[in-house]
């Protein structure tokens, strides 16, 4: 009679009987199936909300779930973290991990893919930075100007001065002093093609410098940057002298004004910016100093972004159609369609900000459109 159980116990002991779960084993996996119960409701409503959201963007959400956004991404990284605590089941755990990382994109990341942003920044963003910085740009201008003309005053004063303010290196023959024909030979265009890409790219890096150098400076308040306007304008205002003395400032004009009216138009943005900084800091206002310094520091950001295309552009134009394009008149063309073209996207182009319902509900959840 006792063979059978014998028989039995050895079926049990090798894996052949039917073994029950320990009851740790079945206490953690209810708790786990509890603790999902409890709030798979709120996950799923998550879940479905951030799908709406990859597919479409706001636009897909009403009111009511972005409103309800934050508070569903906080409960459910809050039981994310439970999981991981207690140890659920991984299924659970992985579940949480993947929503959470999804709903942390579309509360904490950007608004727009890369395409969204650029046709954003150039179809108004740019344009409403600069209109932003229209004090600062007016000053700028101001200070540009009056290096001009004291440069040009300087040295028709004294010659020296010419010396002190214009490089050598720069000047390449372009000195008080020289003849009509070795000035204006100067200015003529250049028989020979090559070597004008590699041109381009150190006149790229040359004004780029300048720029950033204007922009940089101006967390001092904004005078480094506006010295440094003086600095380059003076030398401009030198150069006009040498070739308005023999009779040459209008074919120096045209020469000039091909890539003139874009890189001086950078060179003046970029000043403003690093004054609009400066200004900030030394004016904040009712806003704290980080928070002034802070806002400006966006908006010239944008404005400097958008400096570095024109310094490209005031490159090629340097780098091509200056050295190859023979005439004052056609040279002033060009440099007058630069001109017109930048005036009229700066301040002609009035794009208001964005106010729909897709930035209404963007600020509701606390993000930046």
């Amino acid at each position: 009679m006792k063979a059978p159980k014998v028989i039995g116990s050895l079926g049990a002991f090798f894996g052949r009987a039917a073994l029950s779960a320990p009851a740790d084993i079945e206490s953690a996996a209810l708790r786990s199936d509890r603790f999902r119960l409890e709030r798979e409701g709120d996950w799923r409503r998550l879940e479905d909300i951030v799908a709406r959201m990859e597919r479409g963007g706001l636009r897909r959400v009403d009111d009511e779930d972005l409103l309800a956004l934050p508070t569903l991404y906080r409960t459910a990284a809050s039981s994310l973290s439970v999981a991981r605590e207690t140890s659920l089941d991984l299924a659970t755990l992985r579940y949480l991990e993947g929503l959470v990382q999804r709903a942390w994109f579309q509360v904490y990341g950007p608004r727009k893919g890369m395409s969204g942003w650029l046709r954003d920044f150039f179809l108004g963003g740019w344009s409403r930075a600069v209109q932003a910085l229209w004090l600062d740009i007016c000053i700028a201008l101001f200070v540009m100007v009056a290096g001009a003309v004291t440069g040009w005053a300087l040295v028709n004063h004294d010659r020296e001065w010419f010396y002190r303010l214009v490089d050598e290196r720069m000047a390449q023959g372009r000195v008080p002093g020289a003849s009509r024909e070795s000035l204006e030979a100067t200015l003529a265009v250049e028989q020979e093609t090559s070597g004008l890409s590699a041109f381009a790219a150190s006149l790229f890096s040359n004004n780029a410098g300048v720029c950033i150098m204007a922009f940089a400076l101006g967390f001092a308040f904004g005078i480094p940057s506006l010295l440094l306007l003086v600095q380059n304008m003076a030398l401009l205002g030198a150069l006009v002298w040498v070739f308005g003395s023999v009779g040459l400032g209008y074919q120096l004009g045209g020469w000039l004004s091909i890539h003139g009216t874009t890189e001086l138009f950078g060179i003046l943005l970029s000043g403003a910016a690093g004054l609009h900084i400066g200004r900030s800091m030394a004016f904040p206002g009712t806003a704290s100093l980080l928070d002034a310094a802070s806002a400006a520091g966006r908006r010239a950001a944008v404005v400097m972004l958008g400096v570095v295309i024109m310094m490209i552009v005031a490159a090629l134009l340097e780098a091509f159609p200056r050295q190859l394009v023979e005439g004052a008149m056609d040279r002033y063309l060009i440099g007058g369609f630069f001109l017109v073209f930048w005036v009229s996207y700066f301040f002609l182009l009035r794009v208001p900000e964005p106010d729909s319902h897709a930035a209404r509900n963007a600020d509701a959840i606390g993000v930046e459109t």
